[in-house]
């Protein structure tokens, strides 16, 4: 590369210079770089970061890219080195065509933050075309008449290089009768005229063929030639005359095929053939011009569509030639009107598909938008929907940055379609749309919300371990894994409670488990806290009451606590022979530790020595007499009483009374007459017997006791009862007795009183009825009042 642009004595080549034309200020000012044309690929233009002032890291830490206007890229950037190369060979005829100066703008676009940087590459042109001429050979009709200096026009040639490297200079090869001579037009290019120099003869030389050639100004220059073909013709001694010498026409670029552009006209004064005169296109393209003209009429017509964007004017020339080969030209300038036929283009520099939805203001695109049409048809208007919380913002010479109003919240709508539309200002107006898609990231900012703010949940006592009992269920109205949430048992502030070997919850989908069989009689129902925690960072949660009900089961059978069982020697009790039907024998207390129906108790007689002398109350388990007692009524009865709970299936539980009829509490108990007996009760009965004696023993004790309790307090002054009357006995309730408080037992309290009547002789016992209802007493150290004539009282419950 060094060697091609080295300069030698012999021939100048061009140095390639890379120029900083003008500093940017803040971004809003070109950078300029030159560069001649067909420079090889991989040529280093300049290195950009130095140029910008930037450190190389940045370039890639703040995203630098090229973008080039146009799809083609030309240039690339090495961001590890910021060096700026050519990536392709670039043809300045091809780029720019007849365009002076070649100019090539691109941005260097660095992203974060936002900055653009324009930087336009000019191209200079080297020789690298030769002059062509459009065709092969030129025939000129010289009529043997035309005088010394006359003048013939020629076709020039063509040359797509510019200045110097353009056509310079056009001769002739050596003859006796013409010499070339070259000449400039407006625009700078050159074109060649025959003149005579000495008068034809067409008897002595009707042909003449010369070589015109045309020379560049490169180094080194180029040339092409045309063979000029001449016929000496007769004598035709005038030249057709164009009525205009100009011709300046307009005409719009959407003009179909075939419409009139313009009619030239030109006349001539000989009569004849000499007068016929043929128009023809001479000059200013050639095969390469849109038009046509009709060699008779004069009319020049469209034949390829025009394009204002590529070509806005034609200047072309138009020869009429007689038949004596005399001719005339005159110019036509057609100027192409721009109509509004180019719809705004939209290129996205840089796109960004996902948006953090607390992003206060993020930028989504970066783009340009352009119009190839000229005035207002290319001023072009940018928006987007209304109903958008974004906004368009312009940045440097067409370019656009979309941005974020504000945060965006990903629960509301996560995703959105904005349609981007550039509209032109021409008449009608044209628009392009385009659509980018833009996904709202989530960011965890939304906690787990429980379905309920409390649950309340039942179970079954005695339930299965790992019993699934019900699920809690929470929703996140985040996504991904700020959505993913974990259920876990928050630690209670209850001491008493061990709720991890209760109940555990399944982490994933918060079903509650039970670990173990829950005792209603235990735990009839607790509270726990149940947390929810999402799998965001930092992490959020919430908190729900579950309230967990242990509901009954009917696994208690009912506990009989009167009267007592003992395996030694069964419960007796005694009857005065003299009751009366209903007499109150005793009452069977029991309790249940279950609840509702399940402790609802009934009571009743299932065996009886005697079966229609007692009866059992099923509600309140009172043992009565039901009629009164004969002389063949044995004396000792023995009952098996049941009491059952009304539960599903039920349970019950049974107990053994003996009742022993006596005359008087307190005649000793005498042998009971010969009765049929149960082998197996023999020894019972004996035990019974015994029993029976001490307790006689320990009456007449007690009655003795309460006598001379009554004469101390009658003696003192004391307000005593009447002999027949009763009182509450002080004092402590006896040890074999048990307050009943057990839930569906008895639903009111009695007090039951036995006293010495004051007609008895022999200490006989009277059960009277039930006194002071609802008194509630407590277990066995409950209080009863004693009466001088009283032996016991009770209270049951």
């Amino acid at each position: 590369m060094e060697a091609a642009l080295a300069k030698t004595p012999e021939k100048r080549q061009v140095v390639f210079i890379v120029m900083l034309l003008l500093l940017w200020e803040a971004g809003s000012e070109a950078i300029r770089y030159s560069m001649p044309e067909e420079t090889k690929s991989g040529y280093l233009l300049t290195n950009l970061a130095k140029d910008l002032g930037l450190r190389v890291a940045e370039l890639t830490t703040r995203g630098a890219r090229i973008h080039h206007r146009g799809n083609k890229e030309l240039l690339q950037m090495d961001a590890e080195t910021g060096n700026l190369l050519l990536k392709e060979k670039l043809d300045r005829e091809e780029l720019c065509g007849a365009t002076e100066p070649c100019v090539l703008h691109f941005q260097l676009i660095l992203e974060n933050p936002v900055q653009f940087f324009q930087t336009d590459l000019q191209l200079t042109d080297i020789n690298d075309h030769s002059p062509e001429f459009p065709h092969r050979e030129m025939l000129l009709k010289i009529p043997e008449s035309a005088q010394p200096g006359t003048v013939f026009p020629l076709k020039e040639a063509q040359d797509p290089d510019i200045g110097s490297n353009a056509v310079q200079n056009y001769t002739v090869s050596p003859n006796l009768h013409f010499h070339v001579i070259t000449h400039s037009r407006a625009d700078g290019r050159k074109y060649p005229e025959l003149v005579l120099d000495r008068a034809l003869d067409r008897e002595e030389q009707p042909e003449l063929t010369l070589t015109l050639t045309a020379v560049d100004g490169g180094s080194p220059p180029r040339s092409g030639t045309t063979t000029v073909h001449i016929e000496v013709v007769d004598i035709n001694d005038n030249a057709p005359q164009f009525v205009q010498s100009l011709y300046e026409v307009q005409i719009p670029e959407n003009s179909p095929l075939g419409a009139l552009v313009v009619a030239v006209s030109a006349r001539d004064l000989d009569v004849g053939p000499h007068g016929n005169v043929a128009y023809s296109l001479f000059q200013g393209g050639g095969a390469s011009l849109p038009f046509v003209i009709d060699e008779v009429t004069g009319e020049i017509r469209l034949k390829m569509p025009l394009d204002f964007e590529a070509t806005p004017y034609y200047n072309m020339e138009i020869v009429a030639t007689d038949s004596g080969g005399f001719s005339g030209k005159c110019s036509v300038a057609i100027q192409v009107l721009d109509v509004n036929d180019n719809a705004p283009k939209l290129t996205i520099s840089s796109l960004t598909s996902s948006i953090p939805e607390n992003a206060p203001e993020a930028v989504v695109a970066v783009f340009s938008v352009s119009d190839p049409d000229s005035g207002d048809n290319g001023r072009m208007v940018c928006s987007i929907q209304n109903d958008l919380p974004f906004l368009l913002k312009p940045t440097f010479e067409n370019y656009y940055t979309l941005v974020t109003e504000g945060p965006l919240d990903r629960e509301s709508r996560a995703e959105y379609n904005i349609t981007i539309t550039v509209s032109d200002m021409g008449t009608p107006r044209l628009s392009t749309q385009h659509t980018i898609t833009v996904q709202v990231s989530d960011v965890n900012d939304n906690a787990p919300a429980f379905t309920q703010s409390s649950y309340t949940l039942f179970v079954h006592e005695n339930n299965s371990p790992a019993l699934h009992i019900g699920t809690i269920r929470a929703t996140d109205s985040d996504s991904g894994s700020n959505a993913h949430i974990t259920y876990s048992l928050l630690p209670t502030h209850d001491p008493q409670l061990d709720l991890s070997s209760l109940i555990s919850i399944n982490a994933d989908n918060g079903q509650l488990f039970a670990l173990r069989a829950l005792d209603y009689e235990t735990l009839k129902s607790f509270n726990f806290l149940v947390g929810a925690t999402d799998q965001g960072s930092p992490a959020l949660s919430s908190q729900a009451l579950v309230h967990l009900q242990v509901l009954d089961a009917n696994d208690n059978a009912p506990f009989v606590l009167y009267p007592l069982q003992n395996a030694s020697a069964p419960f007796t009790e005694l009857l005065p022979r003299a009751a009366e039907p209903g007499y109150l024998v005793t009452k069977m207390v029991a309790v249940d530790r279950d609840s509702g129906q399940n402790a609802w108790l009934s009571f009743q007689l299932l065996k009886a020595t005697e079966p229609g002398l007692f009866s059992v109350w099923a509600h309140n388990g009172e043992v009565r007499t039901s009629r009164l007692l004969s002389e063949r009524d044995a004396p000792k009865h023995r009952l098996l009483l049941l009491v059952k709970d009304n539960g599903d299936p039920p349970r019950s539980a049974s107990v053994t009374l003996h009742v022993l009829v006596v005359d008087g509490f307190s005649q000793p108990y005498l042998p009971l007459p010969e009765v049929e007996r149960d082998p197996a009760q023999e020894n019972e009965d004996r035990l019974t017997l015994y029993l029976v004696i001490a307790l006689a023993s320990v009456s007449s004790l007690f009655l003795l006791s309460v006598l001379l309790f009554v004469g101390v307090r009658m003696c003192r002054g004391v307000r005593g009862a009447s002999l027949g009357s009763c009182s509450v006995p002080e004092g402590h309730f006896p040890g074999h007795l048990v307050d009943v408080s057990g839930a569906g037992t008895l639903s009111q309290s009695y007090q039951y009183e036995v006293c010495l009547t004051g007609d008895s002789g022999t200490g006989e016992f009277s059960f009277l009825k039930p006194m002071i209802p609802n008194l509630l007493l407590q277990d066995a150290g409950r209080e009863v009042k004693e009466s001088p004539h009283c032996r016991n009282s009770f209270v049951f419950n």
